[in-house]
C-alpha cells in the first residue's frame, strides 16, 4: 500500500476553530453526539422494511410478481439499515454504549458485508486518504470504471457513462461472494486494523461462520420453507441485492466522483501541504441537503462533509452542523462542495464520467 501523510502545519487552524465551534454547539444546547430517538426509531423503521418484507415472502403464498417487488423493497431495507444503522454504529456514533454500537455495527452481517474489512476499507482507508489515488479503495473498480485520472484508458470507457450505474448495482453481491475474501488475507499480511490489535484467527472465524449464517439465511431457509424452485429465489435474491447496491454505490459516487473533485496522487496531496481536514473539503460534496426525504432514507450521507470532518457525530446532528462548517470553511477561503438537488448531482457525476472516459492526451 502507496504511503501519504497529511501537513500538521497548513488549514491546521481552521479544524482547530471548526472544532471548538461544534464543541460549544454540542454543549450549549446540552446535546449528546451521538444517536437519539430520532435514529433509534429510523433503525426501527429500516429494519421493519427488511424483515418485514422478507418474513412475508416466505410466510404467505403470493403471485410472483408480487414477490419480486418485496425482494426489491427488502433492498431498500437493506440499503436503509447500511446508511441508517450499520453505518452510525460501525463509526461508533449510533449510541453512546460501546456495547450497543458494537451489537447495531453487527447488521453489516446482513448486507453480506464483514465488520473487520469495512472498518480498514471505510474507517481506515477511506475516511482518512479520501480520494488519495493507490490508498482509497473505494475509487478502485479494477479497470471495468475509471474513476480516477491515474487509472490506465481502456477503450470501453468512453462508454462508461452509459453502463456505470448498471454496475453499481453489483456492490453488496460482491461482498456477499468475493469481497470479503479478497479483502481478508490482504488486510490480514498488511497488519491493517482499524481498532486495536489485529487478531488473525477471530478474523477469519468470524468471517467463516458469518458467511454460513449468511447463506442459510437467505438461501437455505427460503428454499426450505417456500414452495418455489431454486432459480426462481435465486432472481428474487439478486433483485435484492441489485436495489441495496446500486442505491448504496450511487450515494457514494454523488459524494466523491463529481466535476468539482479530483482525484489525488499521495505524491500531490504532500505537495500541496493539505491538512487532514482541509482535505476532507477537498474531495467530498453534499448534495440535496435540503431535501428531508433524502436526509432521512440516506442516513445523512448526502451531509458528506459533515461526516468526513465528524464521522463519530452521529448523522442525526449533520443538518445543523453544516451551518457551523460551511461558515467556518468560508472563513479560511476552504472550498465547500455542495449540489442542490440529487438531479445536480447526478449531471455532475456523468460530467466527471464524461471526462475520465476520454482517451487522455499524450505529451
Amino acid at each position: 500500500m502507496r504511503q501519504a501523510s497529511f501537513s500538521r502545519e497548513s488549514n491546521n487552524q481552521f479544524f482547530k476553530t471548526l472544532n471548538q465551534r461544534v464543541n460549544k454547539y454540542f454543549k450549549d444546547n446540552n446535546l449528546k453526539r451521538t444517536g437519539n430517538w430520532v435514529l433509534y426509531t429510523k433503525a426501527a423503521l429500516m429494519l421493519s422494511l427488511l424483515f418485514v418484507s422478507y418474513l412475508s415472502i416466505i410466510i404467505f403464498p403470493m403471485h410472483n410478481l408480487l414477490r419480486v417487488l418485496l425482494c426489491g423493497m427488502m433492498g431498500l431495507g437493506m440499503a436503509g439499515v447500511g446508511m441508517n444503522v450499520m453505518h452510525d454504529s460501525n463509526h461508533g456514533s449510533f449510541s453512546s454504549r460501546w456495547w450497543v454500537n458494537q451489537l447495531m455495527g453487527n447488521t453489516i452481517y446482513i448486507l453480506a458485508g464483514n465488520v473487520y474489512n469495512w472498518k480498514v476499507q471505510h474507517n481506515l482507508l477511506h475516511h482518512t486518504y479520501t480520494n488519495v489515488e493507490g490508498i482509497d479503495e473505494d475509487i478502485d473498480i479494477q479497470g471495468v470504471l475509471r474513476l480516477s485520472p491515474f487509472e490506465p484508458w481502456k477503450r470501453f470507457h468512453k462508454y462508461q457513462r452509459f453502463y456505470a450505474f448498471f454496475l453499481y448495482g453489483l456492490l453488496t453481491i460482491q461482498w456477499a461472494l468475493v469481497v470479503d475474501f479478497r479483502q481478508t488475507p490482504k488486510y490480514i499480511k498488511q497488519k491493517l486494523s482499524a481498532e486495536g490489535e489485529l487478531n488473525a484467527t477471530k478474523e477469519w472465524s468470524l468471517l467463516v461462520m458469518t458467511k454460513i449464517v449468511y447463506y442459510l439465511f437467505w438461501l437455505v431457509l427460503p428454499l426450505l420453507v417456500m414452495n418455489v424452485m431454486w432459480y426462481q429465489w435465486l432472481v428474487g435474491f439478486m433483485v435484492m441485492h441489485y436495489v441495496a447496491g446500486f442505491v448504496l454505490s450511487t450515494v457514494f459516487q454523488l459524494a466523491h466522483i463529481t466535476d468539482a473533485i479530483e482525484v489525488v496522487s499521495a505524491e500531490k496531496l504532500e505537495k500541496e501541504k493539505r491538512s487532514w481536514a482541509a482535505h476532507q473539503l477537498q474531495e467530498t460534496a453534499n448534495f440535496a441537503t435540503q431535501n428531508k426525504f433524502v436526509s432521512f432514507f440516506l442516513g445523512g450521507l448526502n451531509f458528506q462533509i459533515e461526516h468526513h470532518i465528524f464521522p463519530t457525530i452521529s448523522h442525526v446532528h449533520y443538518k445543523d452542523i453544516s451551518k457551523i462548517v460551511k461558515k467556518t470553511a468560508k472563513e479560511f477561503q476552504l472550498p465547500y462542495h455542495e449540489y442542490e438537488t440529487v438531479k445536480e448531482a447526478l449531471k455532475a457525476h456523468i460530467n466527471q464520467l464524461v471526462v475520465l472516459g476520454k482517451q487522455p492526451q499524450v505529451g
